[in-house]
């Protein structure tokens, strides 16, 4: 896409205002107790799934502010206890991004103003106005196993057709309100090739599917990468899945998990769809959190 179709998505693809002007919630507004019921009566098994990496504290290309962890309480002081500090936002830790998160034109989504995130935190749109979870279907698309591969190469963009042709392979059709999780197979890849930078290329959404993803009312979106395809193949734009979604539709993104498990258990199920809890932490005025979504077959 050019430039200016994706700018014009802005416009176009924009919930402000569609859940009135004070919402801070965003397409999750589309998950209805109704929705969440419906999830939940689809549990068969009960198997549980973490879709979370390991919090990161080793330094790396792909991890340049790890998580730090201090030890402050030992065999030596008659107690175990321990100190994390963490910067929730990059391509490392399992996290999902406030709709405080990203900035268009000097506005956050719902056209509440940029100088609303102080150095108090965000005033807006916090990560604690989702202190009581998101709780509705998930849906895994695993893009590898569509096309036939073990992992995509860093930088290869998904289409729509992508999604769509997972639909058809599946039998599943992303409906409203649905988590939709997409596996790129990054970490098999990185298994295989060993850590790189994800600025250099990251494979993931190619902008076009915006459009697809509004109409199909997706309530958050998720992936192993950063959704966004990198490069982003858009000039001067260059995170348009983060940019306009978060922006302008109001979708949390849930960035770096871990899909690898989840893939398996799909196979094995015989099902693309399960029960998928996410509790972030109640920090108030944050950005992002880190979380660990759990899949429930």
């Amino acid at each position: 896409m050019s430039t200016d179709e994706v700018q014009s998505l802005h416009e176009r693809l924009s919930n402000w205002s569609r859940w009135g002007p004070n919402d801070q919630l965003g397409t999750l507004n589309f998950i209805t107790a109704e929705v969440t019921a419906a999830a939940a009566s689809a549990v068969l098994s009960g198997q549980t799934v973490s879709c979370a990496r390991p919090l990161p504290t080793q330094s790396g290309p792909d991890n340049p502010t790890p998580v730090v962890h201090h030890m402050i309480g030992t065999a030596t002081e008659g107690y175990g206890a321990d100190y994390f500090a963490l910067a929730p936002h990059g391509y490392s830790t399992s996290h999902i991004d406030a709709l405080c998160h990203i900035f268009y034109e000097g506005k956050l989504y719902n056209g509440y103003a940029a100088e609303t995130v102080t150095a108090h935190g965000a005033a807006k749109l916090g990560i604690h106005h989702l202190r009581s979870g998101i709780i509705t279907r998930g849906v895994l698309v695993d893009v590898p196993a569509i096309r036939g591969v073990d992992a995509l190469e860093p930088g290869e963009p998904i289409f729509p057709e992508d999604l769509e042709s997972a639909e058809r392979t599946t039998g599943v059709t992303i409906q409203s309100g649905d988590a939709l999780l997409v596996r790129t197979g990054r970490w098999r890849w990185r298994e295989t090739h060993g850590p790189w930078s994800p600025s250099d290329g990251l494979a993931g959404l190619d902008a076009s599917c915006l459009t697809w993803l509004h109409e199909r009312e997706v309530a958050v979106l998720g992936s192993d990468g950063v959704s966004d395809v990198q490069p982003s193949r858009v000039d001067a734009v260059p995170m348009p899945i983060h940019t306009v979604a978060i922006v302008a539709m109001g979708v949390h993104l849930l960035d770096n998990l871990d899909l690898d498990e989840l893939a398996v258990a799909c196979i094995a199920a015989g099902r693309w769809t399960f029960l998928l809890a996410i509790a972030p932490l109640v920090l108030h005025r944050g950005t992002a959190s880190p979380v660990n979504p759990i899949a429930i077959f």
